[in-house]
C-alpha cells in the first residue's frame, strides 16, 4: 500500500538530479519510526516535510563500490531548513553535522564517503506543520572537493602548470572581463559579474546571452577575502560547478595565459588543446 510518509517525486540519473520529497505524519505512533531512502544519483536534494522520527539516507551512486573511497559527500542545507538535526553515522556512532535551527547562510558540510552515512533525526516540536528539513547533496572526487574547500591559501595565484591543467579539467572555461563585483559580507563571498568575450566550455548554462545586444554574461562566486575588484582587461576564468553555482578556480590575465599556452605548446607539454586567441 502507498505510504504517505514517503512520497517519491522523481529519481532521475544520467546527469540529472535526484529529488526526494518525504512527509512525516503527526500521529503519535510514528514519532519513533525510522525511514530509509536510497539515492543513486551523484547530486540531488531531499525535502522532509513535517519531520517525525528519523531518516537514514543511503547514498549508493551508480559506480563501482571500489571507487567509493575516493568520493567526498557535500551537503548544503536549504535556507529555511528546520525541524531536525543532521548527523554523520557510522556503526552506530553519531557525529552532529547540522544542528536544527543553524542559520549559517550558504554553509556547505563535506565528509569522506567512507566516514559514514547521513542520519536525520526530528527534534521535538510543539507544531511540526510548518517545519521542513531539506538539503542539496553532491558526490564528487576527493581532489575536486579539496579544490573547492581548500583552507590553505585559497586566494593564491595558480602556477602555469595549474592554469593549463584547469583549462582541461574545469567545468567552465571562458575569456571575459569583470563588469562588477557584489560583496556578501554575511556569506563571506563575492559575486563576480562577468562579461564573456569567448566561451570555450561550460557544463551548465551559467553564462547566457542577455538582452538585445547579444552579449554573453554570467556570475562566478569566490571568497570575500580574495578581494576581487572590477578592472580593465580580459581574464581567463576557469572553475567548478558546485550546487548549481559557478565557483572560481584559476583566473590569470588572458595575456598571461597566452604566454603560458604558447610556451607549453612549443615544448609539446600542453595537457590539452584549446585555441588561446
Amino acid at each position: 500500500p502507498w505510504d504517505p510518509r514517503v512520497a517519491l517525486l522523481s529519481h532521475l540519473c544520467d546527469d540529472q538530479l535526484s529529488k526526494w520529497l518525504l512527509g512525516g505524519l503527526t500521529h503519535e505512533s510514528h514519532k519513533k519510526d525510522v525511514e530509509q531512502v536510497y539515492l543513486r544519483c551523484s547530486e540531488g536534494s531531499i525535502e522532509w516535510m513535517y519531520p517525525t522520527g528519523a531518516l537514514i539516507v543511503n547514498l549508493r551512486p551508480n559506480t563501482s563500490p571500489a571507487s567509493y573511497k575516493h568520493l567526498t559527500v557535500c551537503i548544503k542545507p536549504f535556507k529555511d531548513s528546520a525541524g531536525a538535526n543532521i548527523y554523520l553515522e557510522k556503526t552506530g556512532e553519531l557525529k552532529l553535522l547540522v544542528r536544527d535551527g543553524d542559520r549559517s547562510p550558504s554553509k556547505v558540510y563535506c565528509f569522506g564517503y567512507d566516514q559514514g552515512g547521513l542520519f536525520i533525526e526530528a527534534t521535538p516540536q510543539q507544531d511540526i506543520s510548518r517545519k521542513i528539513t531539506g538539503f542539496q547533496y553532491e558526490l564528487m572526487n576527493k581532489g575536486i572537493a579539496s579544490d573547492l574547500h581548500t583552507v590553505s591559501a585559497p586566494c593564491r595565484p595558480c602556477s602555469d602548470t595549474e592554469v593549463l591543467l584547469a583549462v582541461c579539467t574545469s567545468d567552465f572555461v571562458i575569456r571575459g572581463s569583470i563588469q562588477d563585483v557584489t560583496n556578501k559580507a554575511e556569506e563571506q563571498e563575492s559575486i563576480i559579474h562577468v562579461g564573456v568575450n569567448k566561451l570555450y566550455r561550460q557544463k551548465s548554462k551559467v553564462f547566457q546571452l542577455t538582452g538585445e545586444s547579444g552579449n554573453w554574461r554570467g556570475q562566478i562566486k569566490t571568497l570575500l577575502e580574495c578581494g576581487v575588484k572590477p578592472g580593465d582587461g580580459d581574464f581567463l576564468f576557469t572553475g567548478r560547478m558546485h550546487f548549481g553555482e559557478a565557483r572560481l578556480g584559476c583566473a590569470p590575465r588572458f595575456k598571461d595565459f597566452q604566454r603560458m599556452y604558447k610556451e607549453a605548446k612549443d615544448k609539446g607539454l600542453n595537457p590539452c588543446e584549446i585555441g588561446p586567441d
